[in-house]
């Protein structure tokens, strides 16, 4: 029984070829959930009592239907990384048969995790906003998760004329912006001295921090109404979020671990001030005014990065690009 894996840069190759496809994928799987196709547990999170800042977290998940499949990421978080010149996710995908449980591949996942929150994030932008383009994009957090972001944008044909960029280490932002924009797409690339600037000029702002609690407390900084990206979950105070329309990934899922969502649940006692989830949004059955500052908070569940890996798989597959272990599973022989 052979078992197969797929490197980070196969995966960034297929993914980069075709952002459109890797949207679908996110998409199908939210219209899936939608319809109580896929099974999505909760995140498991493993902390350490001498590095506080650091996790590694368990997201198991299965998609059903005419492609079936189980899997789990597994993916650590540990910022400090950053100061040691290393990333600071690194991940891997395993994939299990629907038949007979299985595992048949293992693939590279901070790539594919970074991908489907791009796909995500990119969908729920044009859902929002009604277009694909933005006066100006505001991107809090100059990582590997923003650098996706702006990559499906630009790559889908945002119409994005200018790029403000800010980040508690100003050498980040400045490297983003020579690395990760390209001065052909844009009018006007520019570092931001400060958050409020950010926040206040974006009208299409994308959050995509390690805050582990919320830093940004005036909801008078959002009155342009802007559509908010809130990827990393933990940025904005539990008044901003009352004061915004809510859009999540799946309501029980992003009301836990201390998300904004989470604490504003905490704080009023209720979950009114969610308007719907991206899957109502895309199938019309719910409208989101744009009256009002717009947020999506997407837990990130794990069915959505099966849902990218199963189709990473089966390119690189058709390719030739799996490297194969055929003696993995000594005992079945």
């Amino acid at each position: 029984m052979r078992f197969g894996v797929v490197s980070g840069g196969v995966i960034r190759r297929l993914i980069e070829g075709d952002p459109e496809a890797c949207v679908k994928a996110v998409e199908d799987v939210y219209l899936a959930g939608h319809r109580g196709e896929v099974v999505c547990p909760n995140s498991y999170f493993l902390r350490f009592p001498d590095r506080p800042d650091a996790r590694i977290i368990a997201l198991p998940a299965h998609l059903g239907g005419d492609d079936p499949v189980s899997g789990i990421k597994w993916i650590a978080s540990y910022p400090a990384n950053i100061k040691r010149g290393i990333p600071r996710a690194s991940a891997v995908i395993v994939l299990n048969r629907a038949d007979d449980g299985y595992p048949y591949a293992c693939l590279e996942g901070s790539i594919i995790s970074a991908a489907r929150t791009a796909a995500s994030a990119a969908s729920a932008a044009a859902a929002l906003s009604g277009r694909r383009a933005a006066r100006t994009l505001g991107v809090v957090g100059t990582g590997l998760i923003a650098r996706y972001v702006v990559s499906f944008l630009t790559r889908l044909g945002w119409e994005l004329p200018e790029v403000l960029l800010f980040d508690a280490n100003p050498t980040e932002a400045e490297r983003f912006r020579s690395a990760s924009c390209d001065p052909a797409r844009h009018r006007a690339i520019r570092v931001a001295e400060d958050l409020e600037t950010v926040v206040r000029r974006s009208d299409l702002l994308v959050f995509t921090t390690s805050a582990g609690a919320p830093h940004v407390h005036d909801p008078g900084w959002f009155s342009h109404a802007p559509v908010v990206l809130h990827l990393s979950l933990r940025d904005l105070s539990p008044s901003v979020v009352r004061a915004s329309f809510n859009v999540v990934d799946s309501v029980e899922h992003v009301m836990s671990a201390g998300t904004s969502l989470h604490l504003a649940e905490q704080e009023s006692g209720h979950r009114e001030f969610v308007t719907g989830t991206l899957a109502e949004v895309l199938l019309g059955k719910c409208a989101v005014p744009r009256t009002k500052t717009v947020v999506f908070s997407p837990f990130g569940m794990g069915t959505l990065d099966l849902a990218v890996a199963r189709w990473v798989y089966a390119r690189a597959e058709a390719a030739g690009d799996v490297v194969w272990i055929d003696d993995f599973f000594d005992m079945t022989r």
